[in-house]
């Protein structure tokens, strides 16, 4: 079992991913981005692991619109399959297109 800090950083994490709307994606790289880089975007992915159960973590993606769970928490294919019922579509390579489902907050909206 996962052991995860509850800090302001983790919290932040959580806040930033629950504005993306259905149908969009944010990368780890984006959101570590959007927090000044006060945490990388691997530890944005150990966040995502222990998310509290409010939060969409599957609209969380790797930098080239991939999926990047390694059965630590949910398989891959949940995390596609959320994402395809929110009418996101995925290439023959089982990736997204980050240039039509990409989140692009304004950073003072954070």
């Amino acid at each position: 079992m996962l052991q995860c800090i509850n800090n302001m950083v983790f919290k932040k994490v959580y806040e930033i991913v629950c504005l993306i709307p259905k149908g969009k994606v944010m990368t780890y790289g984006q959101i570590s981005e959007l927090l000044s880089h006060s945490i990388s975007a691997r530890a944005v992915g150990w966040a995502m692991n222990c998310c509290p159960k409010k939060v969409p973590w599957h609209r969380v993606v790797n930098a080239s619109g991939g999926i990047s769970t390694k059965d630590l928490t949910d398989p891959p294919e949940l995390q596609r399959f959320l994402l395809e019922n929110e009418g996101i579509r995925f290439s023959e390579d089982g990736r997204i297109s980050l240039g039509r489902y990409q989140f692009n907050p304004e950073k003072r909206a954070i």
